[in-house]
This record gives structure tokens, sequence and C-alpha cells, in this order.
């Protein structure tokens, strides 16, 4: 069974033009039914003139002028009045169409019961009706034009026009309805990846209109709330600045080479989260984009980690220039290289690849990775995992800010698990000229 197309303009399309033509093949079917009995009536009353005329011709005409008459009457008007004749070969008259039934009907009764018609006599076709003068049959034929109604190609063409001219409104018509809908999708589609849509355009229909309004206020509020959020984790984390110096200065004066050194840690760690907060509080929407060596940028950011892991491979494949904002795709691989670091077991490997009209970034690690259910939670900010929760270093925004760099990009970010355990982190970013 064939079902209804999946969108909202085809489905709209569809339905108005079934409409359509079921609505003009019944306008159709009702003028032909409402036309039968003045057509059949029109036609009876001609057939009868015909036969009275040529009836009274032949009766009022002199029999040496009988012959001149009628091929007067055969030259002038198309009529041919023959005798009938037992020889004769007929093919009667096809009754399939009421209105032939229903003339044939009103002829019969005004000229008699026992008048016959026929299409074909003797190989000659038109159309042929009997008459009686006396005791004796006549037959008189009338060309076949004017008993049938006209088949002109221009009412053809000009019901085909006027049906296009309304499958075209129809068209039209859907769409209006389907393109805000559309529009609205996509921009709820943009919320959902926490970008900022542009302003839906407020026009149309007053529920449509209402809607776009309503939408355009809500996307407002969640923009407003991320500013407002951002600036107050920025004050914060600012602010807490002050005290972590004084901490550290305090434990590089203090005598207790192991308080010391426990004191220097921990600052180190909540300098580390502290730090984390400003990258992802800052709107690196700023940053200009320039054109990065990609090769260059990934060997200058893993060479920060090569200390701290057991193994760091690189498998940089040469890739074209990236226009792209160079400070935020450190901070994202750098989160990324610290989160392979922590909870990778120590085997790193980076790959730089590019596939189609993308560079892809791959950072993979041997550690326990992340469940299915839990891969797109843990982008989002202040999320960690349960077995990450007694590690106090982690703040949960290193993959939301590595998100975020994917999203300014117009690029995606993916996790995956590898074949072999491990957690896989791919950051595709879109070659733009």
């Amino acid at each position: 069974m064939i079902g209804l197309p999946r969108t909202l303009l085809a489905r709209s399309f569809l339905l108005i033009m079934v409409l359509i033509v079921l609505s003009l093949a019944a306008s159709i079917a009702i003028f032909r039914h409402v036309e039968q009995e003045p057509r059949a009536k029109q036609m009876a009353q001609l057939v009868v003139a015909v036969v009275n005329l040529t009836r009274a011709a032949v009766l009022s005409a002199a029999p040496e002028w009988r012959s001149a008459l009628l091929a007067e009457l055969a030259e002038a008007e198309g009529l041919r009045v023959q005798a009938a004749e037992e020889s004769d070969v007929l093919i009667p008259l096809h009754d399939d169409r009421p209105e032939v039934r229903l003339m044939k009907e009103k002829v019969r009764n005004s000229v008699g019961t026992n008048t016959r018609f026929a299409e074909s006599r003797n190989g000659v076709e038109a159309f042929w009706v009997s008459f009686m003068i006396g005791g004796e049959e006549f037959w008189v034929s009338l060309p076949k034009e004017r008993m049938q109604p006209p088949r002109s190609p221009v009412w053809l063409a000009r019901g085909a026009m006027v049906l296009g001219l309304a499958l075209l409104g129809a068209y039209f018509i859907a769409r209006q309805v389907a393109r805000p809908l559309k529009e609205m999708a996509q921009a709820a589609l943009q919320v959902g990846r926490g970008e900022t849509p542009q302003r839906l355009r407020e026009e149309g229909a007053t529920e449509i209109a209402n809607v776009a309004r309503a939408f355009n206020q809500m996307s407002a509020d969640l923009a407003a709330h991320e500013r407002e959020r951002a600036m107050v984790l920025g004050g914060i984390s600012h602010d807490l600045r002050t005290p972590l110096t004084r901490i550290r200065l305090a434990a590089e004066m203090s005598g207790d080479e192991v308080l010391r050194e426990g004191l220097n840690a921990d600052v180190e760690q909540m300098d580390a989260v502290i730090q984390q907060f400003l990258d992802f509080a800052r709107l690196d929407e700023n940053e200009a984009a320039a054109p990065v060596n990609m090769q260059i940028l990934v060997q200058e950011v893993a060479q920060r980690f090569a200390a701290q892991a057991s193994t760091l491979a690189l498998d940089l494949q040469p890739v074209p220039l990236l226009a792209a904002r160079p400070l935020l795709l450190k901070r994202a691989l750098g989160n990324l290289l610290d989160n392979a670091v922590k909870y990778g077991g120590g085997e790193i490997t980076v790959q730089l690849r590019q596939e189609a009209n993308a560079i892809l970034l791959i950072v993979a690690d041997r550690g326990t990775g992340i469940p299915d259910a839990q891969r797109e939670a843990v982008k989002r900010p202040f999320v960690r995992l349960e077995a990450a929760r007694s590690d106090a270093s982690g703040s949960g925004l290193g993959l939301a800010i590595v998100e975020r760099a994917a999203r300014l990009h117009g690029g995606e970010f993916r996790l995956e698990n590898g074949k072999e355990g491990g957690l896989v982190a791919k950051l595709e970013l879109p070659i733009t000229s």
C-alpha cells in the first residue's frame, strides 16, 4: 500500500490536487447529466424537422421534378433521400449514450414508431433515419457532424490550462503553509544544538505569526540566559584567582614540605578548573578566523601532553589549510588530550586526515570508554560520568568546550567506542574557502 508523502508540502499539495481533480470530474459528470435532455431534444427536433421537410418536399414536387429536387437537397444541405430496399446493408445506430436513446424515443414519438436509425447504409456512413410516405419507406441521411457534439481541441487545451493553473495555485497554497513550519523546524534544531538562530519572519496567517513571535521570544530569552550564565561563571572564576594566589604564597612560605607540596597540587587543580570555567565563559565567537595549518597546530598541542602519556602516537596526513579560530581549536584539542590522559590508560593516538570536504581530527585512547546512552549527555556543560565524580580535577566542561568549538566551525563532534576498547573522539571540521 502506497502511503502519503512524508513532507507537509508534498502531502498538502497531493491532497489539494486530488480534491481539484475529483471536483473537476464531478463537475463534468454533472454538466453532462444536465445537458443530456436538452441535447437529445435538440437532436430530435432537428431530425423531425428534416424528415417532415423532406417528406413535404417529396410529396409536393411533381414526379418529373423529384429527381432534381433530391439532387438539390444533397448538394445544398447534404441530405440524401433514397427509397428503402430489401437488399440494404445496415449498421444500426449505437445507443450507448443516454442522449442518443432519448433522442430516438422522441423522434419515434413524432415521426412514427416504425422509424429506424442507422449509422451506415450500403457502406455509406452518415446519420440515417427512415420515414414513410404512404406505404413506401424512404431513408434520409444527415451528416454526422450535425448529430455529434463538437470536440474542439481548443476547448481541450483551455481545460488543460485551467487544470494546470489550479494545480499551480494548489502548490503555492501548500508551500505558503509548509514554508514557515520548515523554517521553524530548522531553527528549533539550531536551538537544540545550542546555537542562536536568525529571527523568524512574523508574517502570514495570524496563528503562524503568533507561533513565530513566541519562538523568537523563546530563542532570545535562552540566548540572554546563556550570556548571563557565562558572565556569572566568568566573574566567579576570576574572583577565585585572588585567594588562590594568596594560598600559593602561603604554601611557599610554609616550612612543612609535605604540606607545601599538597597545597601546591590542590591549587594547581583548582586553577585548572577555574581556567576551564573561563574558557567556557569566553565568547570565542569574537576570535577572528584565519588560515590554520592543522598539522602544526596538532603538533604544538600534542607536545604539551607528550610527557604525561605513556605513548602518544601521531598520524598526521597532509590536509589543506583550514579557515578556523586557532585558539579555540587548541583549547578543544587540549581538552581531548587531557581527557585521554586522565581516563584513557595513557596510550593515545592522534590522527589527522581529510575525508570528502572535511578535515577529521581523531583522538583515541585505551580506557573504559563511555556507554552509548551517555555519549550525548557528556557533551553538555557540568555533566560528568559516575566513574569520574571522585576525580576532583574534573569540571565537566572539557567536552562541552569541544562541542562548542565544533559548532562554531560548522562541524560535528562525535564520541564512539573503539573496536579494541577505549574511547574515540572525532572532531569533523568542514573545509571552507
